[in-house]
């Protein structure tokens, strides 16, 4: 029994990652020439990120937000400020990391688990960190932000990508880089948590396709029990299987309940949509 428990720790110390302290986070940014690192580190915690960053610090908090190590790089006057924000795990990292997303950058998908840039500015997440990086400086800085970035995500987590979830998603339809997670109040209940989704075009219309990870079959008939209660519905409908939403504020929503998770169709102008039940199923069958 006893070497059997420390099986068991070992095997969950390999598959945990890391909360990186701001000492680690400096020390793996990498070398660049004619560039030196600030000597301290600034932290910030959930008490008193308002102060760095101010009317940002909700939507990070939401996404279970831990501590926040910012340094600075600089070449005489010059200077790129590297932030570094730990959340609670690697799914927060990227839910914050997906809610900032920009048309107007490049993606640069060869960093941690996603990056994107504009020459200027470079934001990517790898592990339980989504880092932003800003440069203050006349040098071209083009080359170097992508340099840093590569370093410091290899160290953080050198097998970052999205939640491995999202893989059940059809590739069909699904418009590039449309993929976000939501800790809680997706469309506006505060019942629907852990929401994976994506975005999807297919006859004209445009829809999100959903899914909710409520960890065990107990914990989906709750917030199933919560949905139906708040549209006043029977709870007679609440077996696993094909369920229809009647949601007076976001339209008619079909869901499959499968076991631990929740598969579903959201469109923002209430429209039906043809192929509802073939996409669960799709989903479903790889839950």
């Amino acid at each position: 029994m006893k070497y059997s428990y420390l099986i068991i720790v070992l095997l969950f110390s390999l598959h945990r990652l890391p909360a990186q302290t701001p000492t680690e986070l400096k020390s793996w940014l990498p070398a660049v020439e004619g560039w030196s690192i600030s000597e301290e580190p600034e932290v910030f915690n959930p008490d008193n990120l308002f102060d760095r960053i101010n009317g940002a610090a909700p939507l990070f908090l939401e996404n279970n937000f831990r501590e926040m190590t910012s340094v600075d790089c600089k070449k005489g006057e010059d200077y790129i400020t590297i932030q570094a924000y730990r959340h609670a795990t690697p799914e927060d990292a990227f839910g914050m990391y997906a809610s900032e997303r920009s048309t107007e950058l490049t993606y640069l998908p060869d960093i941690g688990g996603e990056a994107q840039g504009d020459g200027e500015n470079l934001f990517f997440f790898a592990g339980c960190i989504y880092v932003k990086m800003s440069s203050h400086s006349d040098t071209d800085v083009k080359d170097i932000l992508p340099a840093i970035a590569r370093g410091l995500a290899s160290k953080i987590d050198p097998k970052a990508g999205y939640p491995d979830i999202l893989k059940v998603f059809p590739a069909k339809g699904k418009k590039p880089y449309s993929e976000t997670y939501i800790t809680s109040s997706y469309i506006g209940h505060e019942f629907l948590k852990s929401v994976y989704t994506a975005t999807y075009e297919a006859d004209g219309k445009t829809f999100q396709l959903f899914v909710i990870d409520a960890k065990s079959s107990a914990g989906s008939k709750e917030t199933l029990t919560s949905y139906l209660t708040f549209t006043a519905q029977p709870l007679d409908l609440l077996k696993e299987g094909d369920i229809l939403i009647k949601d007076r504020y976001n339209g008619d929503i079909p869901v499959l309940w499968k076991g631990s998770r929740i598969a579903g169709i959201y469109s923002e102008n209430g429209e039906t949509i043809a192929n509802a039940n073939t996409l669960l199923k799709e989903i479903s069958s790889k839950l």
